[in-house]
């Protein structure tokens, strides 16, 4: 109960914040019921009453639609810019729904509309937070006056963006992140304080990486590799080993995908493998191990992919540390280079445990992206164990995942398991997939 009153008072205090009675807020729901076009509210009145009910000593927790039409009106600033990060009207909004007894998936679900809903209309820099939208502009005009209130709100918009992956679409999440790419060049290439270039240094290296990572989903190969070649550099400037791992593994991933020498990645990953063993974070060097059993075990290379897969398993159970990368790299993602390494140069049979033991464990929002990757690698691991039909019906499955999170590597791994299907291309369940294919994804 102390939670609830709590987010009644939190809604009270928004309200008045913007000099809105409880009949102001009625009017500006219905008001946005109608922009939205959905069907219209009751009377004001009635929602007045249901408003105050929010806000009450013994307070009742709006519905599913009330909350978007409240989501919407807090998204917005009183000037009417939209406004969604850290420290936004929104993400107080969202903390009351929380108190009042919302689910964390429901509060992540309007979180995510309403991020779409910014890149709809413009509000590239809805993610920042109103203080550092106000800084910023003088910090870029002379970036001598920059802060590390300036890096921690860019900083912010990195992660926010990170978390989205796979629950709004790619192209849309780099829209988001463009003004930190060009607000990141534009403060280190000026005369930054001595204390906040480290600080601005490690926004840029996410920052740079992750649009590489976007890049490489919006088919982009070109800018994504300058990207990586950007974040690289600042992260040799910055002297964190784990960084530098880290932009190495993301590049050594989206090279192996988009280009048709498999030595570019297996250089990026020895790269990684050198760099965070000269580091102490368990983790970093665990993807970096897992990473090497991959590319081995895809150059038939078994022995190699074996003893690679051993200090990843090492490096993760004997870590010592905590993840700098918040979780970026589990044991759920390592069951995934097991399976990779099973099917390639092992047992089919082993493989598919192995990925549907990772599958389970990967069930974040941020996860189902990868999720989608070992969905596709179980039911390759079925055809290669003669159950082609099975196979077909996790392989639809499979389809609305890549549609859903946009993922590039998903959609390649998709079509690689269709080419193993060939033997079986005049059965009707592979004809239904093909139409499924084409009909998702063109292809």
């Amino acid at each position: 109960m102390g939670n609830r009153a709590a987010g009644a008072a939190t809604l009270k205090r928004l309200r008045h914040s913007r000099g809105l009675s409880l009949a102001g807020v009625a009017q500006a729901l219905s008001q946005i019921a109608v922009s939205l076009r959905q069907p219209r509210l009751p009377a004001v009145p009635s929602v007045q009453r249901s408003v105050a009910r929010w806000e009450s000593a013994a307070p009742t927790l709006p519905d599913e639609r009330y909350q978007l039409l409240l989501a919407h009106l807090y998204a917005r600033t009183p000037a009417g810019q939209m406004a969604v990060g850290a420290g936004s009207d929104l993400a107080e909004l969202l903390g009351a729904l929380l108190d009042l007894g919302e689910s964390e998936t429901r509060v992540a679900f309007l979180r995510t509309a309403l991020m779409r809903t910014a890149t709809d209309t413009g509000g590239m820099l809805a993610l920042l937070s109103t203080s550092v939208q106000a800084d910023l502009p003088a910090a870029l005009a002379d970036p001598s006056r920059a802060t590390e209130q300036t890096s921690a709100g860019l900083a912010a918009v990195v992660a926010d963006v990170n978390a989205q992956v796979g629950s709004v679409p790619m192209v849309r999440l780099q829209l988001l992140l463009a003004p930190v790419i060009d607000a990141c060049r534009r403060l280190l290439a000026g005369p930054l304080p001595r204390p906040v270039v480290p600080h601005v240094r490690a926004v840029a290296v996410a920052a740079y990486a992750l649009a590489g990572r976007l890049s490489f989903e919006n088919r982009d190969d070109g800018a994504s590799q300058a990207l990586y070649a950007e974040a690289t550099a600042q992260a040799v400037r910055g002297g964190s080993t784990w960084l530098q791992a880290s932009v190495h593994m993301s590049h050594a991933l989206v090279t192996l995908y988009s280009s048709p020498d498999p030595t570019d990645a297996r250089r990026l990953v020895e790269q990684a493998v050198r760099v965070a063993s000269s580091g102490e974070n368990g983790h970093v060097r665990a993807r970096a191990h897992a990473l090497q059993a991959e590319i081995a075990a895809r150059g038939g290379l078994k022995r190699q992919a074996q003893a690679s897969l051993g200090l990843a398993w090492y490096d993760m159970e004997n870590h010592g540390s905590s993840d700098p990368s918040n979780g970026a790299f589990s044991a759920g993602h390592l069951r995934g280079f097991e399976g990779v390494c099973e099917l390639y140069v092992g047992d089919p049979s082993v493989a598919h445990d192995r990925f549907a033991a990772a599958a389970s464990a990967l069930a974040a929002p941020r996860e189902q992206v990868q999720r989608a990757i070992v969905r596709t690698d179980q039911a390759l691991a079925r055809i290669r164990l003669g159950d082609p039909r099975s196979a077909t019906a996790l392989l639809h499955e499979c389809v609305v995942a890549a549609t859903t999170t946009g993922g590039r590597v998903p959609a390649i791994r998709l079509r690689r398991a269709r080419v193993e299907l060939r033997p079986w291309r005049r059965e009707d369940f592979v004809a239904d997939l093909d139409d499924h294919l084409m009909d998702a994804l063109g292809a």
